[in-house]
């Protein structure tokens, strides 16, 4: 009879003992989960904080050093590939284009894409080149940690046979350059997918531009804004929208009978415009531009400087504020 209850105590005691350690183990399994969630929990708190930038509560500065639009001793200013061939079914021709590659692109990562429009009667090879101020302005920001690691596409506004390019009119080109808005959406953006390491998606892609191209550059952002969360226009034309200004001319035929609304998807990051107080032509269509966009609750910088006119020394100022902003 002892040796019955000495023996059933044992098995008491095993059973015990296991129920223990069963127990332990799942304690142990329950914290590793905790930690996993712990750990997404700071991810999404990281890609929140880095989102929650906001472009629009720094001012933009006007007063940028020369030397910072000038070569620099042991700055690498990455690669242009000039003259780069795309068909646009847009244009039913080949178009060109050049591409600024940062210093240090590598195949095996990523990069946002910022597209430039040139002004009237300009090329692809304007902003872009080999010596060109916004070349050698991003370089020096990327050097100086002023700016991110992005592929800049210098686009060519000219849509049309490259072969009667010469023989047209100003008012001809007026509205083949409207046609770079689709060009640059439906045939030049996959290209460059394709041929380069791009970040797809609105937030990964910004344009601007000067000017004549600064007015196809609004009429680009707001066309397609699932596709460009960055849009920004330097001393925009007229022609994007119906003004008082220049009317019954070229120049005046807009794009749009009004600016698309955005909704809360589709929302530019960034929307910025600016304008010198010395410009001859684009005061007047710049700031209308503005009190529409306010009057639709779109949010936008717009800056009128004192002491600037409609000139590369403007360009410069507003590509480095605009440089400094995008893709963070």
């Amino acid at each position: 009879m002892k040796r019955i209850i000495s023996i059933a105590l044992i098995l008491i005691m095993a059973l015990a003992l296991f129920g223990c350690q069963k127990s332990k183990s799942a304690s142990e399994n329950t914290s590793t989960n905790t930690d996993v969630k712990v750990n997404t929990t700071n991810t999404t708190q990281a890609t929140s904080k880095t989102s929650n930038y906001d472009p629009y509560g720094t001012e933009n500065r006007y007063d940028i050093d020369d030397k910072m639009f000038k070569k620099r001793f042991g700055v690498d200013y990455g690669t242009v590939d000039e003259d780069v061939t795309y068909y646009s079914t847009t244009a039913g021709d080949n178009k060109q284009c050049n591409v600024l590659l940062p210093a240090g692109y590598n195949k095996n990562e990523k990069y946002p894409v910022m597209y430039v429009f040139h002004g009237f009667d300009g090329s692809h090879t304007d902003q872009i080149n080999d010596g060109s101020f916004l070349t050698m302005l991003y370089g020096n920001m990327l050097h100086d940690g002023l700016t991110v690691p992005m592929i800049i596409v210098n686009v060519d506004m000219y849509t049309d046979k490259q072969s009667e390019k010469s023989s047209k009119s100003e008012e001809q080109l007026r509205y083949i350059y409207d046609k770079a808005i689709d060009d640059v959406a439906i045939d030049l953006m996959p290209f460059i997918e394709k041929t380069y390491s791009v970040k797809t998606g609105r937030e990964n892609t910004a344009v601007a531009g000067l000017s004549e191209g600064g007015a196809k550059s609004l009429c680009t952002g707001f066309k397609w804004l699932d596709k460009f969360g960055y849009i920004a226009g330097f001393a925009p034309d007229t022609g994007v929208i119906p003004t008082e200004y220049y009317k019954g001319t070229f120049w005046n035929t807009p794009v749009f009978d009004k600016f698309p609304q955005p909704t809360e998807a589709n929302t530019p990051y960034y929307l910025y415009m600016s304008v010198g107080d010395e410009d001859p032509w684009n005061i007047d269509c710049t700031l209308y531009y503005r009190d529409v966009l306010n009057q639709m609750g779109v949010k936008n910088q717009t800056d009128y400087v004192k002491g600037y006119g409609h000139d590369e020394q403007f360009w410069g100022q507003c590509f480095y504020n605009y440089l400094n902003k995008i893709f963070r």
